[in-house]
């Protein structure tokens, strides 16, 4: 029986330095999840820059985290887009590279139907024996998956859970409400992680969890263990950080206030600019106030 996957997950970003991946920040970022303990990394999402990656740089990522990991942290490998049979070549490579479970988008511009998310997603599926995770975002697609296309899918045997970030809480509630046992909706937006986990959540895959890993590891495990207090109080320290982290596109600022903690290079590939200076100032702002960079 494939075990849900739960807890803290963060959507790790890329480090570029030159416009290739920055090896050496990337360990770096993974050393810091490893310190924290975190339950899980989703190598090449949306905060990864998943749209700029080639596939031999996808590979290379993975291969990279897996190797200083060694088992010691969950993998997963976004292998959605918006053509199906790419997206089913990626996935059949994920296990092969380290993959725990794979994250799959709902196809971005091609405004798919319902019927097409249900074959789209089957399709994917079936060319796996991994765990499979859809991840609903329609301010990204274009299309929101509802909760009834959800449950349908998560009738088949390997799709094991959802990543929302519709924002939607009346549709998480949906799709908490009837979900089998055994899949697992993620909080995808970080303001929402208390709401959504305190209703059924199993985690959270998380923007935030790059600049804080130790913060949202003890957020999820107090969510877990109902200790619904300690969790309301980590949530709301955090929340304005969680706020900022979308400022303007992500990881735009993720990635400005992980440059201004001196672990990467703040730069991102085009069409996508790093932070305005104004939104680089506010994050500092916060950053300080939380004592993790100093004034």
């Amino acid at each position: 029986m494939i075990q849900p996957l739960d807890g803290s997950w963060a959507a790790l970003v890329t480090p570029f330095s030159g416009g290739k991946v920055d090896q050496e920040a990337l360990l770096r970022l993974v050393d810091l999840h490893l310190s924290a303990k975190t339950d899980g990394l989703v190598i090449c999402g949306t905060t990864g820059e998943s749209p700029t990656l080639a596939v031999d740089e996808r590979s290379a990522l993975m291969e990279t985290v897996a190797g200083r990991l060694g088992g010691k942290i969950n993998l997963m490998l976004g292998t959605g887009g918006n053509n199906t049979a790419s997206s089913i070549e990626l996935t059949r490579r994920a296990k092969d590279l380290g993959a725990r479970a794979v994250l799959v988008v709902v196809p971005y511009y091609n405004k798919p139907t319902p019927a097409g998310l249900l074959a789209h997603f089957k399709a994917v599926a079936a060319s796996t024996s991994l765990p499979v995770i859809l991840y609903n975002v329609p301010g990204r697609t274009g299309v929101n998956m509802n909760a009834a296309t959800t449950l349908e899918l998560a009738k088949v045997s390997n799709i094991k859970g959802i990543k929302e970030a519709s924002g939607n809480l009346d549709q998480v509630m949906g799709i908490l409400q009837k979900a089998p046992d055994g899949f697992s909706v993620f909080s995808g937006e970080d303001s929402l992680n208390f709401p959504i986990m305190a209703l059924g959540g199993r985690g959270t895959i998380s923007v935030t969890a790059n600049v804080v890993p130790d913060r949202m590891k003890a957020f999820n495990d107090a969510c877990l263990a109902k200790q619904w207090e300690k969790a309301r109080e980590i949530h709301f320290s955090i929340l304005q950080l969680h706020r900022e982290m979308f400022l303007e596109a992500n990881p735009i600022p993720v990635k400005s206030a992980l440059n201004l903690m001196g672990l990467i290079h703040d730069e991102l590939r085009l069409p996508l600019v790093p932070a305005l200076p104004a939104t680089r100032a506010q994050l500092a702002k916060t950053l300080e106030r939380m004592g993790i960079i100093k004034p």
